[in-house]
């Protein structure tokens, strides 16, 4: 089984790259061939060029060897498995430059017409996003809506053709304790590892 996962967190040492290291290990411990991407680490552009704008026309390919190999290894994938925090409702920058450059039409989607439906291309039936967050759940639903679960399960990953979409998001990470943060490692774990089944 081809995962990836993809990380958008710009410290080394946090707790995101903890969850991320986790994941993965799991994943290749069950046999999966993992594309692993810390996307802050690899230098990953996020700004979106003029000519990659088209949403009707496939893409031309990216002029950006990097965006060229996400592009080629997304569309090869079995499922993927992205870990952000929540940052003002939205993903990282170069998380959201990543989407918008790499699931581009003609490698994660189809449109006939600019008003028509999506055709998912990718063959990635299934996602894992894994979230921590300083906003405690009542709060995030009530006064926010929960705007991540409404990007990833409702925006982002149906329109490419992922139809299983699970979010799990750790919370509040800000001084939490280090036997809350073990277990919810254990999580991430379990939550790859049902990936796999």
């Amino acid at each position: 089984m081809r995962i990836g996962v993809y990380l958008a967190h710009p410290r080394p040492g946090s707790f995101n790259h903890a969850v991320f290291t986790a994941v993965v290990e799991e994943l290749r411990d069950r046999g999966c061939h993992v594309l692993a991407h810390d996307l802050y680490a690899e230098g990953f552009a996020p700004v979106l060029t003029a000519d990659e704008t088209e949403t009707v026309q496939s893409a031309t390919p990216a002029r950006d060897v990097q965006v060229e190999l996400h592009r080629s290894e997304v569309a090869t994938l079995d499922a993927l498995v992205l870990v952000h925090p929540n940052w003002w409702g939205m993903p990282p920058a170069v998380l959201t430059g990543w989407v918008q450059r790499v699931l581009a039409p003609g490698v994660a989607y189809k449109l006939g017409t600019a008003d028509g439906e999506p055709a998912g291309l990718l063959k990635a039936g299934r996602a894992l996003v894994l979230n921590t967050s300083d906003t405690p759940a009542d709060r995030e639903e009530s006064e926010f809506g929960d705007p991540l679960q409404s990007i990833w399960a409702a925006c982002v990953l149906p329109y490419v053709g992922v139809a299983d979409v699970r979010r799990v998001v750790f919370r509040t990470v800000t001084g939490s304790a280090d036997a809350l943060r073990a277990s919810w490692l254990r999580q991430a774990r379990q939550e790859a590892a049902a990936l796999t089944v």
